[in-house]
C-alpha cells in the first residue's frame, strides 16, 4: 500500500510503499503493485486487471504511514476480494500486534483471518526476534529446507517471547491497552481537538496518532529533553506507543508534557 512500511530487507523494501526509504537501493524486487491505503475501490480494479496477483500485504493500522487507522469493515473487505480471487491475505502486524490495540492483534477487532502474519519487536519485548505465522494453505509455498536464517528459533528469544504473552495474560494488559489507550485518546480529545493547527487525533488502544496542519519533527528533540520519548511520522503525526504496563499517572504526565508541546508549538508557529 502507498505509505507503508514493511522492513529493510530487499524484499520488504520493496514492498514498502515510501520512495523515501527505498532511496539508494536500487534496483528493487520486481512484482509489487502499489494501491492507495483505506481505498477499496483501487484493489477491486486490481483484482479486475490483474491475473498474477497472488497476495495483498497490508498493515491493520498504518504506523510509519501516520498512525492511519482504514475504515471499520477495510480488512473484512480485503479478506473477501481474497477469497474470491484465491489470493493471500498477509498482514503486518508488526507495531500492531501483541496487545497494542487492545487485542492480540489487530485483525481481532474485524473477526477474521489472515493466511501470513509477521510478528517482531513487541514479541521479544526488547530481545531481537521475529515471526511470520502461516496457515496451511500459505505454508504449503515452503516445504522444509526452502529457506532458514542463521538465527532462526533461537531457543533463548523463543523462551522470552513466551514470557512476554504470559506477562500479557497475566497482568491484563490487552484490558490495559483497551482502558488507558482510551483515556489518553480522550484526554488529547480534551486538550487538543479545537486548536486551530491541529487536524485529527485519533487512536486504537495504546497506538495514538495527534495529526497537525504542519511538520512538527521538532517536537521529538524537545519531548526528550523533557525525558518523553515520542516520534513523528508522515512529518506532521506525533505517534505515541505507550507501554502497556502504563498507569493513569503515566498517562496524565504523557498527555500534559505533549499538550504542552504541542500548544507552545502552535503558538510560536502563530506568532512567526
Amino acid at each position: 500500500m502507498e505509505n507503508s512500511f514493511h522492513g529493510r530487507t530487499m524484499a520488504t523494501l520493496s514492498a514498502t510503499g515510501n520512495r523515501k526509504v527505498q532511496a539508494g537501493f536500487e534496483p528493487l524486487v520486481q512484482g509489487f503493485i502499489r494501491a492507495p491505503y483505506n481505498n477499496i475501490d483501487a484493489i477491486k480494479n486490481i483484482a479486475e486487471n490483474n491475473n498474477n496477483v497472488v497476495a495483498i500485504l497490508v498493515e491493520p493500522v498504518q504506523g510509519e504511514g501516520g498512525v492511519n487507522i482504514p475504515e471499520p469493515d477495510y480488512l473484512n473487505q480485503l479478506r473477501e476480494i481474497c477469497d474470491q480471487k484465491n489470493w493471500l491475505l498477509m498482514l503486518d502486524e508488526i507495531q500492531t500486534g501483541m496487545a497494542r490495540t487492545g487485542e492480540w492483534f489487530a485483525f481481532q477487532h474485524n473477526n477474521i483471518q489472515p493466511d501470513v502474519m509477521t510478528l517482531a519487536k513487541a514479541l521479544g519485548n526488547g530481545v531481537p526476534i521475529g515471526a511470520c505465522l502461516a496457515n496451511e494453505k500459505a505454508g504449503e509455498v515452503l516445504q522444509p529446507g526452502n529457506h532458514g536464517s542463521t538465527f532462526g528459533g533461537n531457543p533463548l528469544m523463543c523462551a522470552t517471547a513466551s514470557t512476554v504473552i504470559d506477562t500479557i495474560k497475566s497482568e491484563n494488559l490487552l484490558t490495559n491497552a483497551n482502558e488507558m489507550g482510551s483515556y489518553i485518546l480522550n484526554s488529547f480529545k480534551d486538550k487538543l481537538v479545537k486548536l486551530g493547527g491541529v487536524r485529527e487525533i485519533r487512536g486504537m488502544g495504546l497506538m495514538i496518532g495527534i495529526e497537525l496542519d504542519n511538520e512538527c519533527t521538532g517536537l521529538v528533540k524537545l519531548a526528550l529533553e523533557q525525558h518523553l520519548l515520542i516520534n513523528v511520522t508522515a512529518g506532521n503525526v506525533i505517534r505515541l506507543l505507550p507501554p502497556l504496563i502504563i498507569d493513569q499517572q503515566q498517562a496524565d504526565t504523557i498527555v500534559n508534557t505533549v499538550s504542552e508541546l504541542v500548544i507552545d508549538s502552535l503558538q510560536k508557529k502563530a506568532a512567526a
